[in-house]
């Protein structure tokens, strides 16, 4: 489990396709050193496992291997060599959850609209994302809940339609792959598992039998 705040960023090496799974490396001097065969790490929202962590390289780098269900619902098969990606390593048992749940399982692809700075000019200024998200997931959003978006835990300002609104703190802004988005590129979306768990016990809930007075006469109680 990941909670959406990002540790930091790392840059791309290679994406390498393949007859099966293809291969991705990815430069993380700052993790990869923490970095075991077989642990898991979040980027870019996608939780993937390690394989190989090279840290006689320069910078240090690990590589990870993309199933065909992962290229298919994300937009890591899209990254080219330079691309900044978030990292982030699961989060301990018993540590404080500072984000929102994240699995690391992307639900879909957004579009960026815009990211645009609230006060032009001004080094500390928050910023405006708008993105556009599949009809499909946008029944899970709601104003003030949280969504990850790149993997990272934010909250919606506003929802219009199939657009959504989020307001970008400087920090977030200048840590995160979204200071080198550019509007029209594809995003990581997960939405709140608990809104989806929500959406299961309802439809659970809905072929059982409620108990009414109506029911209940009906029934010579």
């Amino acid at each position: 489990m990941f909670t959406g705040l990002i540790e930091t960023t790392g840059e791309v090496i290679s994406f390498v396709p393949g007859a099966g799974a293809a291969r991705l490396t990815i430069a993380a001097p700052r993790i990869a050193g923490r970095l075991r065969t077989g642990d898991s790490v979040a980027v870019n929202g996608v939780c993937l496992t390690a394989l190989r962590i090279d840290l006689d390289a320069f910078p240090p780098r690990f590589t990870a291997d993309l199933a065909a269900e992962t290229i298919a619902r994300t937009t890591l098969s899209r990254l080219g060599p330079g691309s900044v990606v978030n990292l982030e390593s699961p989060t301990p048992a018993g540590s404080p959850l500072g984000g929102h749940v994240v699995q690391g399982h992307v639900d879909g692809v957004g579009t960026l609209i815009g990211l645009d700075q609230v006060s032009t000019g001004v080094a500390a200024s928050d910023w405006v994302m708008r993105l556009r998200i599949p009809e499909k997931l946008i029944r899970y959003v709601v104003e003030k809940g949280s969504i990850a978006v790149e993997g990272i835990s934010l909250t919606v300002a506003g929802i219009a339609g199939d657009e959504i609104w989020i307001a970008i703190l400087p920090h977030t802004y200048r840590a995160t792959n979204l200071r080198s988005l550019t509007s029209g590129m594809d995003v990581n979306l997960e939405v709140d598992v608990m809104a989806k768990y929500a959406e299961s016990r309802e439809r659970e809930q809905a072929g059982k039998t409620k108990l009414t007075v109506e029911y209940l006469l009906a029934n010579g109680y």
